[in-house]
């Protein structure tokens, strides 16, 4: 078997089964449904982003919320004040990841790790929450966009094709493009895993103090990681706030915060498609919900952490992948126990 099948078969599985399903669930199901998935792609991408910071980088973070919130944020804020989305776009990206390397910086120059990693993750989530919680005075503008407090910012202008602002991507379009984004993201942060800088912070996040002696320096490799992963969240916030047309502070509270957390845990780390299966499926789930009035919807996701943690730790995919591995060393143990009585 030529390195290329073992190396790229599964991924380039994954990506015609994905290319598939893209192609004809709009084909075949109801308008709603490409909408919903809409959401739930770019939850994928913000699922995405926890498992490169946590599964491979080792860095726990309560802050992808956070940079999810920012990127839609200023988006919001650039398209209403600017004609045309590519420029909103590039802002969106730019101000979570300029963001996590400012905090990276003091934290990881300040040779921060651990649980205080996570504690001022989520303390600057649920500060960014409470201050633009309580901005719906007509002070609170950034040009002509009223930041609106917790009644968020609604009516945002749809993202155009790049250099023509008079046509934009409507949902059908937005379905595609956001699907692609997740693909594409899915496939680069596979290749980045490939590369020396991939595998150097995998070193790092498994023997920090070895990686040192070998002359590399972690903090630097730990501030790449962080502020990569707040561009992807901040991607996955563009496409939410632009599926939603509507923005509010409800994207940086603790639950929601919470519940990527739950996603990466339930799908697996140390893995990318499970992530995304976490993100979607119980994205759909926490949405259904959340329209029953019984039973608050973090408690029931708690209660499928829990489980998860308990009886399934690994996570689903790399179960899965345990269990496909034990039946294929069973069935090649009978075979050789068939071949051996014919001799």
């Amino acid at each position: 078997m030529s390195l290329f099948q073992t190396r790229w078969s599964g991924p380039l599985m994954v990506l015609v089964i994905a290319a598939l399903l893209l192609t004809l669930i709009p084909a075949f199901a109801p308008a709603y449904v490409a909408l919903q998935l809409t959401l739930y792609f770019s939850f994928g991408i913000l699922g995405l982003s926890l498992a490169w910071v946590w599964g491979y980088g080792g860095i726990f973070s309560f802050g992808q919320a956070a940079f999810f919130g920012l990127g839609g944020y200023s988006y919001a804020v650039a398209s209403i004040n600017l004609s045309g989305s590519t420029v909103a776009i590039l802002i969106g990206l730019a101000v979570p990841t300029a963001f996590a390397v400012l905090l990276g910086y003091f934290m990881f120059y300040g040779r921060l790790s651990g649980v205080y990693l996570a504690v001022i993750t989520l303390v600057v989530t649920l500060a960014i929450h409470k201050f633009l919680g309580h901005t719906a005075g007509f002070e609170y503008r950034i040009g002509t966009a009223h930041l609106g407090g917790y009644n968020g910012m609604p009516a945002l202008p749809p993202i155009n094709v790049p250099g023509d602002v008079s046509k934009f991507l409507w949902p059908e379009d937005m379905y595609y493009a956001t699907g692609i984004m997740l693909l594409a993201v899915y496939f680069g942060l596979r290749w980045l895993l490939t590369t020396a800088f991939g595998r150097r912070v995998i070193a790092v996040r498994e023997n920090e103090l070895r990686a040192e002696l070998l002359g590399y320096d972690t903090r630097l490799y730990k501030l790449a990681t962080f502020a990569l992963g707040a561009f992807i969240a901040g991607l996955g916030g563009i496409l939410f706030a632009n599926w939603n047309s509507f923005i509010d502070p409800h994207v940086f509270e603790l639950g929601f915060g919470a519940q990527i957390i739950i996603w990466v845990v339930v799908g697996g780390l140390g893995t990318l498609i499970g992530p995304i299966l976490g993100a979607m499926l119980l994205g759909f789930a926490a949405v259904e919900l959340g329209t029953q009035q019984t039973i608050d919807p973090n408690v029931i996701l708690g209660a499928i952490l829990l489980v998860f943690v308990l009886i399934v730790p690994q996570g689903v995919v790399p179960s899965v992948r345990t269990v496909m591995a034990w039946w294929k060393q069973v069935r090649a143990n009978k075979r050789a126990l068939a071949a051996a009585q014919v001799r």
